[in-house]
């Protein structure tokens, strides 16, 4: 009575995550190629055909590029907001769009599924929250900063995927141009070392097992400094840096037993 997690990529290239229990899962946002996406499940032991449906968190292309053509081939459902729709400015299957609202559940199989807005430079971004037997999955990614839904809903997680964008020195003193660096740190863009450590030390719930640090910039962050920054403050929780480059093994996330496998199912 688990749900089983894994990232299937997460960074400015690409954002995928797996959900699931036995027989239902879920995908939040469809960043890779159809291609790509069934070879890194099927790595995992995993299947598409225990997909039921795709969810979008916002319209940025390493979001939703390789939306279309996996929703085609499946004939999954997705729910996207009618402003991510439009702002995507994708041809999709009409028959296959669903629209979701803020704190309402979508129930899929025994998954439920919940929005919440966010802080980011995007049409209308939410975040979600999936939820199977009393078990809650965070996915927090492309946050500018912290709020009140984000701190309410990563105090009820038992595991979470959270943005670790960029270290503020790296950042600071790195190549971007200043247009560029003000819009990651401003407020609607993304989050920091610190910023995503300071949710994690004052609001981690006790029961949260695990936390993927996620979407990790490739010039300003460095996955060693942010894996070492929060094994600090730990405290039973184990830490795991998301790739941008390759999938997470499956994790097995329940109230009472947590385990990792590469072929959980």
């Amino acid at each position: 009575m688990s749900l089983y997690i894994s990232s299937l990529n997460t960074g400015s290239n690409g954002n995928c995550f797996y959900i699931g229990n036995e027989d239902d899962a879920v995908l939040i946002d469809a960043g890779l190629s159809c291609k790509e996406t069934e070879t890194r499940l099927a790595r995992l032991g995993l299947s598409m055909q225990k997909v039921r449906a795709i969810f979008i968190s916002h319209e940025h292309s390493d979001h939703i590029k390789g939306l279309p053509v996996l929703a085609k081939k499946y004939q999954l459902p997705i729910y996207i907001t009618a402003k991510t729709h439009l702002g995507g400015r994708q041809i999709l299957p009409q028959h296959l769009v669903n629209s979701f609202s803020s704190a309402v559940p979508v129930v899929i199989g025994d998954l439920e599924i919940v929005a919440f807005p966010k802080l980011h430079d995007a049409a209308e971004p939410h975040s979600f929250t999936i939820a199977y037997n009393h078990t809650k999955i965070g996915v927090f990614t492309d946050i500018g900063d912290h709020c009140e839904n984000l701190i309410y809903h990563f105090k009820q997680c038992h595991a979470a995927f959270l943005e670790a964008n960029y270290d503020d020195e790296m950042l600071d003193k790195g190549n971007y141009p200043y247009f560029l660096k003000r819009r990651i740190s401003g407020g609607n863009g993304h989050l920091s070392n610190q910023k995503a450590l300071d949710l994690f030390v004052n609001h981690r719930p006790e029961f949260m097992s695990h936390l993927f640090l996620s979407h990790l910039s490739r010039e300003n962050n460095c996955p060693n400094l942010v894996h070492q920054l929060f094994s600090k403050v730990a405290n039973g929780t184990e830490i795991i840096v998301a790739s941008r480059l390759a999938e997470t093994p499956v994790y097995q996330i329940g109230v009472k037993q947590v385990t990792a496998t590469l072929s959980a199912l």
